[in-house]
């Protein structure tokens, strides 16, 4: 039996390797519909234009360049406004949750949940810091970068005196709290305050 199981598992990646679904990176730079789909599709309704896809409405993503690019391009965007759109840039450091994440031109394809930190962006010798309260990177094979925040203020505009403000009344509101409901939000604010605390000392 246990002789079988390696040409079993051998099988098994070779199938899941032909099946799989292509990353978004590497799709066509271009909407291409089904020909079979259409085709089967005329066969049954031949008097209805076929549904399009969630993929057709889309704005085309620029093709995966052969070369490096020497930039890379970031979107940085809030649920209210955006911050950054289209802009190139040598490099972004993120505070994802795994770590602080480096981005430079070429980095793999990657989903990041991001933490309370600093994200830095760097052109040249500027260097432009915002404090994120959480959110998600997106980095595309193709050195373009999207990244959605929840909040977001530059690091210059915080006040230090409400930083250490809020730290103190969410630590005494941790330290008070009976339910587990009030003890996740104190947690909550303890970690932010602690984050924009290490961002302007940092």
């Amino acid at each position: 039996m246990l002789r079988h199981a390696s040409r079993c598992v051998t099988r098994a990646a070779t199938t899941t390797l032909r099946w799989r679904r292509p990353f978004s990176s590497d799709l066509q730079s271009e909407h291409v519909a089904d020909p079979n789909f259409i085709e089967a599709w005329k066969k049954v309704i031949p008097n209805v234009e076929p549904p399009k896809t969630p993929s057709a409405f889309m704005a085309t993503r620029p093709a995966t360049p052969s070369s490096i690019p020497t930039k890379l391009t970031v979107n940085f965007v809030l649920p209210y406004s955006s911050e950054l759109s289209g802009k190139e840039v040598d490099m972004v450091i993120i505070p994802a949750t795994t770590g602080q994440m480096g981005v430079l031109p070429g980095h793999v394809a990657t989903i990041a949940e991001l933490k309370p930190g600093v994200l830095s962006v760097h052109e040249g010798n500027d260097v432009t810091k915002y404090f994120v309260s959480g959110g998600f990177a997106f980095v595309h094979a193709n050195s373009f970068a999207d990244i959605i925040a929840i909040e977001a203020v530059p690091v210059d505009r915080i006040d230090p005196n409400l930083v250490q403000k809020g730290l103190t009344e969410f630590t005494q509101k941790l330290s008070t709290a009976s339910t587990d409901v009030e003890k996740a939000e104190a947690q909550i604010g303890v970690d932010v305050h602690s984050a924009l605390n290490a961002a302007l000392t940092g």
